[in-house]
């Protein structure tokens, strides 16, 4: 038999785990400046009051929302980078599985990306230090390739930028069930990237 303090912890992940699942179906759709924490609370079944036992404000939810989809993209780059040894096929699968993070999460995508410039200057700071990891995980993955003579790029911030776009603005219009799948697009994102830096 759970005892109270266990029960009490479980229902408050649950409250927490609506809250935010109930905030980025509100962000998605509405934007954050078209999101009232009334709509969020009615969204996760909770009043108003409610809303903020776990969140002090509106910007606080989004900055949740944010830090744990950065967090993600992040982890699923950085595991891609070290899931290969050969240059190439490194950078095909790091595009790919970035690209797919995208598509298969495109309503967070959609926040991380497009609600940036609507978090505090504090929170807006420690997002951007993960911005740069990803940013960085990329450069370094194109750096190495270029060592080894088997990548051509000039500009390896600029190009590591380019490529890591064609995820990012994939959550500005990709939905789910449309004519083509997230792996399609993740594929054919990755096949881009090799066309783009590779020397074979």
């Amino acid at each position: 038999m759970l005892s109270t303090e266990e029960r009490c912890t479980m229902t408050t992940i649950t409250a927490r785990e609506r809250l935010i699942n109930a905030a980025v179906e509100a962000f998605a759709e509405k934007g954050f400046h078209g999101t009232t924490t009334r709509d969020i609370a009615a969204r996760a079944g909770m009043s108003p009051a409610a809303v903020y036992v776990h969140h002090d404000s509106k910007e606080s939810l989004l900055f949740t929302v944010s830090l744990e989809g950065h967090r993600s993209a992040l982890d699923v780059i950085q595991r891609a980078a070290a899931s290969e040894t050969d240059p190439v096929e490194r950078l095909r699968t790091m595009i790919y599985q970035f690209s797919l993070w995208h598509a298969d999460h495109s309503r967070v995508g959609r926040i991380v990306q497009y609600e940036y410039h609507a978090l505090t200057p504090e929170h807006r700071a420690e997002v951007a230090t993960i911005r740069r990891s990803i940013e960085r995980t990329m450069q370094d993955a194109l750096a190495d390739g270029v060592d080894q003579g088997v990548l051509d790029v000039d500009d390896v911030p600029g190009t590591a930028f380019s490529l890591l776009s064609l995820g990012v603005d994939l959550v500005r219009w990709f939905e789910p069930g449309g004519s083509r799948s997230g792996h399609e697009l993740a594929t054919l994102h990755a096949e881009l990237a090799i066309r783009m830096a590779s020397r074979r």
